[in-house]
């Protein structure tokens, strides 16, 4: 069966998800982060995509990002996933897949829709149960927005630009915004997005289909029916 076309859109703000094969791990070790991040680096930079939140768990990763084009989007993401998998093979040896499928991409509207899916991003090491504060998490963008931290990958995210003109206090803001996204639970109610396939206003989402955007899943865990009806 022919895979289904990659839903893009021109100035585009997508949440990719890239899993380990079976879901095993893709790092085992501080090195591995490392190298993980110096592609993603490299391949933005050739791209010309603007990589604003990321989480990189043990065997999934999460990227929050704008890409001027689909064609631009996937290149940077072939590019970093390829060149791992070699680095991997190289590093672990064994034979077969190290990814599962192909990334996926979910689209998000701008304004506050973006930041909260950098929040979600953010919190992932948390709710996961791997570290209690999301400083503490060496893998993800968290300290970059939070104390200032200096990150060669990370072209801040607009929305938290707009927070407060006052830097320390940008700051401050959203460590008190990402910590109520920790106590409201925020990860387990965003989930039903990577069904939907979009993260956005219901306007955002219907202009979308419009122009072809298929949803993904239902929340039985079944495709949703494509709707015939003009």
């Amino acid at each position: 069966m022919p895979r289904v076309k990659r839903f893009t859109i021109e100035d585009g703000n997508y949440h990719i998800l890239s899993r380990g094969h079976n879901r095993q791990r893709i790092f085992h070790n501080d090195a591995d982060f490392e190298k993980y991040l110096e592609l993603l680096k490299i391949n933005k930079q050739k791209c010309g995509v603007k990589i604003h939140h990321y989480s990189l768990m043990s065997n999934h990763i999460h990227i929050i990002l704008n890409s001027p084009t689909g064609k631009a989007l996937t290149k940077m993401m072939r590019g970093v996933n390829q060149n791992y998998a070699q680095y991997y093979r190289k590093k672990y040896g064994g034979c077969g897949y190290i990814w599962q499928d192909r990334f996926k991409s979910f689209l998000i509207e701008n304004g506050r829709y973006l930041l909260i899916s950098g929040r979600y991003v953010e919190i992932n090491s948390v709710i996961a149960g791997l570290t209690k504060l999301p400083e503490s998490y060496s893998w993800s963008s968290y300290r970059v927005y939070a104390f200032g931290e200096k990150n060669d990958i990370i072209e801040p995210n607009p929305e938290y630009l707009g927070l407060a003109e006052n830097i320390k206090t940008r700051q401050k803001l959203y460590r008190e915004f990402v910590m109520d996204g920790i106590k409201e639970k925020e990860m387990r109610s965003e989930e039903r997005f990577f069904r939907q396939g979009v993260f956005g206003s219901k306007e955002f989402t219907e202009q979308l289909i419009h122009k072809g955007l298929s949803q993904k899943w239902s929340h039985s865990g079944h495709p949703w029916k494509k709707n015939t009806k003009k």
